[in-house]
Protein backbone atom coordinates (compact mmCIF):
# COMPACT_ATOMS: atom_id res chain seq x y z
CA UNK A 1 0.00 0.00 0.00
CA UNK A 2 2.99 2.11 0.79
CA UNK A 3 4.51 1.70 -2.61
CA UNK A 4 1.48 2.31 -4.07
CA UNK A 5 0.73 5.93 -2.62
CA UNK A 6 4.64 6.82 -3.68
CA UNK A 7 4.45 6.05 -7.11
CA UNK A 8 0.77 7.47 -7.43
CA UNK A 9 2.36 10.91 -5.56
CA UNK A 10 5.39 10.41 -7.94
CA UNK A 11 3.21 10.50 -10.93
CA UNK A 12 1.46 13.57 -9.90
CA UNK A 13 4.13 15.41 -9.24
CA UNK A 14 5.11 14.71 -12.22
CA UNK A 15 2.30 15.06 -14.29
CA UNK A 16 1.96 18.89 -12.49
CA UNK A 17 5.23 20.11 -13.39
CA UNK A 18 4.46 19.55 -17.17
CA UNK A 19 1.56 21.00 -16.63
CA UNK A 20 3.15 24.00 -16.04
CA UNK A 21 3.28 26.64 -18.95
CA UNK A 22 6.53 28.30 -18.40
CA UNK A 23 6.33 32.02 -20.23
CA UNK A 24 9.70 32.63 -20.40
CA UNK A 25 10.51 36.13 -22.62
CA UNK A 26 13.90 37.01 -21.73
CA UNK A 27 15.11 39.67 -23.43
CA UNK A 28 18.96 40.12 -23.86
CA UNK A 29 20.64 43.25 -24.15
CA UNK A 30 23.46 43.13 -26.22
CA UNK A 31 26.23 45.94 -26.39
CA UNK A 32 29.00 45.91 -29.07
CA UNK A 33 32.44 47.08 -28.32
CA UNK A 34 35.17 47.49 -31.10
CA UNK A 35 38.08 45.72 -30.73
CA UNK A 36 41.76 47.10 -31.15
CA UNK A 37 44.32 45.23 -32.29
CA UNK A 38 47.83 45.83 -31.87
CA UNK A 39 50.87 43.30 -33.13
CA UNK A 40 54.39 43.80 -31.70
CA UNK A 41 56.99 41.35 -32.55
CA UNK A 42 60.27 41.15 -30.99
CA UNK A 43 62.92 41.01 -34.02
CA UNK A 44 65.93 41.40 -32.42
CA UNK A 45 67.81 37.74 -31.60
CA UNK A 46 70.97 37.29 -29.84
CA UNK A 47 73.24 34.36 -31.86
CA UNK A 48 75.10 34.17 -28.73
CA UNK A 49 72.37 32.28 -26.33
CA UNK A 50 73.88 28.92 -25.59
CA UNK A 51 70.86 28.32 -23.07
CA UNK A 52 69.59 24.85 -22.89
CA UNK A 53 65.87 23.98 -23.34
CA UNK A 54 64.73 20.82 -22.18
CA UNK A 55 61.76 18.74 -23.99
CA UNK A 56 59.75 15.95 -22.09
CA UNK A 57 57.42 13.48 -23.29
CA UNK A 58 54.71 14.46 -21.36
CA UNK A 59 53.27 17.92 -20.64
CA UNK A 60 53.33 18.07 -17.05
CA UNK A 61 56.31 15.75 -16.35
CA UNK A 62 58.57 18.12 -14.27
CA UNK A 63 55.98 19.11 -12.06
CA UNK A 64 54.33 15.45 -11.62
CA UNK A 65 58.53 14.43 -10.29
CA UNK A 66 58.50 17.07 -8.20
CA UNK A 67 55.35 16.09 -5.98
CA UNK A 68 56.02 12.13 -6.35
CA UNK A 69 58.50 12.31 -3.46
CA UNK A 70 58.77 9.58 -0.83
CA UNK A 71 59.15 10.13 3.01
CA UNK A 72 59.83 7.31 5.66
CA UNK A 73 56.20 7.27 6.69
CA UNK A 74 54.92 6.08 3.47
CA UNK A 75 56.08 2.38 4.43
CA UNK A 76 53.24 0.32 5.41
CA UNK A 77 53.66 -0.86 8.93
CA UNK A 78 52.73 -4.42 10.68
CA UNK A 79 50.28 -3.86 13.42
Amino acid sequence: MKTLTTIIFVLLIGFTAQAQNAQIDAKVVTIEKGVVLTETFKTNISLEDNSVARLYKFRNSSVKSALSFKTKNNKAKLA
